[in-house]
């Protein structure tokens, strides 16, 4: 399986457990991060990602920015820096998963 088919895969498990509870800064990241894999336009980005219209204004300049995602012929795609922060980010939460255990 492709490492980005197994992130997205992950990710998506965990989105749907976590939007139960409030996100934070780096978890709203890696979301849209995830949905961004294959590329994406901005109302699929907030569907997908459970965030608003007024707050993916502010991420999507910031994570351009930061050079973790693209944004070409209207889709937001991730960048090889992006796909980084999110194995990175998946390893952190599993470490921390397994350390609860």
């Amino acid at each position: 399986m492709p490492i980005e088919d197994a992130l997205e895969e992950g990710l998506k498990k965990s989105l749907r457990s976590r939007f139960k509870e409030r996100r934070g800064k780096l978890e709203i990241i890696a979301d849209i991060l995830s949905v961004t894999l294959k590329g994406a336009k901005k109302t699929e980005i907030v569907y997908k990602a459970n965030i608003n219209f007024t707050r993916i204004e502010k991420y999507l300049p910031y994570l351009a920015e930061k050079g973790l995602i693209e944004h070409a012929q209207g889709e937001y795609r991730v960048t090889e820096k992006g796909k980084e922060f999110l194995r990175d980010y998946q390893s952190v939460k599993e470490q921390l998963i397994r350390g609860e255990q």
